[in-house]
Order: structure tokens, then C-alpha cells, then sequence
């Protein structure tokens, strides 16, 4: 499935959505919409990147930590920490919290099941 936009250009930061579940991907993409912020989908980490290299104004990456591909979620987001060191990141897991020294700096940890106060707190923080 291509990288997608959806919402409204005049609503709040642009968010990439890193998951390979469809279903959790949409319910996802929902909450975060709902929260008054503008949505990018990727599947898997290399879709993620190539939305990453054309895009300047994510200002959130939200991933999950398996996904299958060429590099998981923590791989993504040591990238983008080093790449693009001003995009906030939100890692997602339903495995429990990654291993110290896993999640890059100043990163979110949110455990799955998500719900909407969870990652509107999240999304909040970085504003």
C-alpha cells in the first residue's frame, strides 16, 4: 500500500504512521486525526523511508517496534534520530518496553493497546 495523506492541510502537525497491522494502522490513524493532526501511513520501515527522504514537514514519526522488512521500528527510529534529529518519535509495542538503551533519546514510549488518551498525551507533549 502507497504512503497516503489524509485530513486537512490547515489542521496540526504532520504525523508519520509507521505499522504494519492494517487495522491497528487505521484505528491509529483515526485517534491521531481526531487529535487535530494531519496523517502520513507507511506499512513498513522501507515505506516510512522513502516517505521520510521526500517529505520535509513531518514533524512525529509513531512506530511499532516489529514490523517485518528490512530493519523493525527501533531500527526506523535510530535513523530518523540521526537523519532527522527535529522529528519527535513515538515507538508503539504490544511486547513491553524495549530494552534499555533501545529507544533513541528523547523519544515516547507508548504500550499497545492504544487509546486515545494515551497518544493524544503523547502527541501533546511535543507541542
Amino acid at each position: 500500500m502507497p504512503p497516503s495523506l489524509s485530513c486537512c492541510p490547515e489542521q496540526g502537525a504532520l504525523v508519520l504512521i509507521v505499522e504494519d497491522e492494517a487495522l491497528q494502522r487505521i484505528s491509529l490513524m483515526d485517534l491521531v486525526e481526531e487529535a487535530g493532526y494531519r496523517v502520513l501511513e507507511a506499512a513498513d520501515a522501507d515505506q516510512a523511508m522513502d516517505v521520510l527522504e521526500r517529505r520535509s514537514d513531518i514533524r512525529i514519526v509513531m512506530a511499532d517496534v516489529d514490523m517485518p522488512g528490512t530493519m523493525d521500528g527501533l531500527g526506523l527510529v535510530g535513523i530518523v534520530r540521526a537523519r532527522w534529529p527535529s522529528i519527535d518519535i513515538i515507538v508503539t509495542s504490544g511486547r513491553g518496553i524495549p530494552h534499555s538503551g533501545t529507544i533513541p533519546p528523547r523519544a515516547t514510549f507508548l504500550p499497545k493497546p492504544l487509546n486515545e488518551h494515551r497518544v493524544r498525551g503523547a502527541l501533546e507533549a511535543f507541542a
